[in-house]
């Protein structure tokens, strides 16, 4: 059978008959495959409370605030409220890909921070070790692999793009280097792939729901007191501090660490620089020695393609493929619903896609497939703010790179909430703010002619159109 680059029409039997068992949610989250026992909830939050620090998110952002804080001052009075349960959205829906970058990549970096690009990979790769440092501390099993990541070119012009990412990386300092067509398919075996930038130290794979899990039973350790099922209605200013309405209860809080991600919840604030988006993946069956010898892949790199429209994918700890990207659903209004985390047109797109990308897999089955909301920005990573007269500190908009970012991030709130004057707080990546998205119907029409103008210079050699142009000059631009 002859495979076509991934995103190109492919046969619909092999993905078809590939879905047919899929079960409709989480692979990491599946209790009957995670091989962990999942955390019994904590209680929801009744009465009064009083705390120091209020953190709002039980997902990456909030725990590792919580974390940090603790390990920050053991004697600070830590209260953690989660509107469901930890990890029940971005951060237990994600691939697993733990990365250095705070830029959501060096290229969105370089182009919007040029001045301080350098800083911003320093600083991302001491995240990155001191994540590896707080698991080892902890005894946070979470399937930690530091394999570093392989980005493939699969269309002429992609090769150029990384041999210039290649370039600049190795200006500062990082040990990257590019790869041929032959020497891409001997680490990872596809007829897709014509060239390839191996970053062997930049990202980690992770279990994303167990590293959830043992950050929160660190927290506890730490005497952090977790409530869940708890979602804060509104806050209100009052003697003392800042005073979280929740149903059932309240906590009155020096200081407010907010991370709900995609969930601004009643801070309106972020309301306009955070676009709810839905991205999709998949998970096949485990692969069988001769499978996993069809393509190689020995060194368990993370992988990427290098499209607008890209894909990501990694072996689990079992040697399943997880599969995901491409597709970026948004709903008009921003409209988050139970029923978009299934989206059965795009998961037969990925299944066809993964085919054309390993043609020699075909008969695997997938056994999951699921979705999330990402809470993106405008400019595709982070962006940090304070409220209420400092006394609430916010950051959001990872744009699906949160899983090692968020660190950083909690970081940069809590010096904000402390006032402290630190290297974190002086970049120009934590002082500004992205450019917000318009009103509806403006921004769903924005949206989707973004969506519509990638493709299009996917198929085009990676030309930019008009409305890309237009999008890089005002800040809006992105290029993955």
């Amino acid at each position: 059978m002859s495979a076509s680059a991934p995103g190109r029409p492919h046969p619909a039997a092999p993905a078809s008959r590939a879905l047919a068992g899929a079960r409709p949610r989480t692979f990491w989250l599946d209790p009957d495959v995670v091989g962990h026992d999942v955390p019994e909830a904590a209680p929801a939050l009744e009465g009064a409370e009083r705390a120091e620090l209020a953190v709002v998110g039980g997902g990456f952002s909030g725990l590792w605030s919580a974390l940090i804080a603790k390990e920050r001052d053991p004697g600070r009075d830590v209260v953690l409220l989660e509107a469901r349960t930890a990890g029940w959205a971005a951060s237990g829906r994600n691939g697993g890909f733990c990365a250095a970058s705070l830029t959501h990549g060096h290229g969105n970096g370089a182009e919007r921070w040029p001045e301080e690009i350098a800083e911003l990979e320093r600083l991302g790769r001491q995240n990155l070790d001191a994540i590896e440092d707080t698991l080892r501390r902890h005894g946070i099993d979470c399937e930690f692999e530091r394999t570093g990541e392989l980005a493939v070119a699969t269309e002429p012009w992609q090769v150029d793009d990384l041999a210039d990412t290649a370039a600049a990386l190795r200006g500062l300092g990082q040990r990257v280097r590019t790869l041929t067509g032959a020497q891409t398919r001997a680490l990872v075996d596809s007829p897709t792939y014509l060239g390839g930038l191996l970053d062997p130290d930049g990202v980690a794979m992770v279990h994303p729901a167990k590293l959830v899990w043992g950050l929160r039973e660190a927290c506890l350790r730490l005497g952090v007191r977790i409530y869940e099922n708890s979602p804060v209605r509104g806050i209100r200013r009052e003697h003392g501090g800042l005073r979280l309405q929740l149903r059932t209860g309240s906590v009155l809080a020096e200081r407010v660490a907010w991370g709900s991600g995609a969930f601004p919840g009643p801070l309106r604030r972020i309301r306009h620089y955070v676009a709810p988006v839905y991205d999709y993946a998949l998970v096949t069956e485990p692969l069988t020695a001769e499978q996993l010898a069809s393509i190689g892949w020995q060194g368990r790199q993370g992988l990427s393609d290098s499209g607008n429209r890209f894909h990501y994918y990694r072996l689990t700890a079992d040697n399943r493929v997880l599969w995901g990207g491409y597709d970026v659903v948004y709903h008009y209004g921003g409209r988050v619903r139970p029923a978009y985390d299934q989206n059965p047109e795009t998961f037969h797109r990925l299944a066809g896609n993964f085919f054309a990308t390993f043609p020699q897999l075909e008969g695997l089955s997938f056994t999951h497939s699921w979705g999330g909301v990402i809470d993106t920005s405008s400019r595709f990573c982070a962006f940090f703010g304070t409220a209420f007269g400092g006394r609430l500190a916010y950051a959001a908009g990872y744009t699906g790179l949160g899983v090692g970012a968020t660190r950083f991030g909690a970081q940069v709130m809590l010096d904000r909430l402390d006032g402290a004057d630190t290297e974190r707080t002086r970049l120009k990546l934590v002082r500004s703010r992205p450019v917000p998205f318009p009103p509806e119907p403006l921004r769903y029409a924005g949206i989707e002619l973004t969506k519509r103008s990638l493709a299009a210079a996917d198929r085009n050699g990676g030309r930019r159109n008009l409305w890309l142009r237009t999008l890089d000059a005002v800040g809006m631009g992105i290029d993955s």
